[in-house]
């Protein structure tokens, strides 16, 4: 196991599953993320670019959400894009309190140069798996996912043995 604390066994493998789950996260991204500096973006420049070529002119909260950023984050972000002219903020015909970033042309022209390298690198980091395991994946992570956020809404649990949590020694098994 990756983990050297003395907790029970359920303890045990949640720590070792977080860990194993952190380390593969954090080597996939970096090797999938790692290119768009060439381009001169972030990962969370290429994320708005990739969900408004997608889905459309998007309001701020709408691509938070989608990113899982906070608004102030999803700002900045925007800010830095509209600078490069990359994007645009239009107002809503609606609501005039409500603007939607948009690509322009030249965000456009981004996207269809570094997206196709992109989706190359993510097919070729998750090549180890087959289609199967692909789909076992997605669903599990799905859960695991959904259970997290909606644990967001309940108290900490508490630790049966009452005693400060500590950060548990880690050990690389990779």
């Amino acid at each position: 196991m990756a983990t050297k604390h003395h907790g029970t066994p359920d303890e045990r493998v949640a720590l070792d599953a977080y860990i194993k789950l952190s380390r593969a996260t954090s080597a996939v991204d970096a090797r999938i993320n790692r290119p768009l500096a060439e381009a001169s973006l972030t990962t969370s420049q290429f994320g708005v670019l990739e969900a408004v070529w997608h889905l459309g002119p998007l309001t701020h909260g709408e691509i938070g959400r989608k990113l899982l950023k906070s608004s102030g984050n999803v700002t900045v972000v925007i800010d830095n894009l509209a600078r490069r002219g990359l994007v645009r903020r239009e107002s809503d015909t609606v609501d005039r309190r409500v603007s939607r970033v948009a690509l322009t042309a030249a965000g456009s022209a981004l996207l269809e140069a570094v997206f196709p390298a992109h989706v190359a690198r993510v097919v070729d980091a998750f090549g180890s798996l087959d289609a199967d395991e692909l789909a076992t994946l997605s669903a599990l992570l799905r859960r695991l996912g959904r259970a997290a956020a909606s644990a967001g809404h309940r108290p900490e649990p508490r630790s049966n043995t009452g005693a400060q949590t500590l950060t548990p020694v880690q050990e690389d098994t990779r």
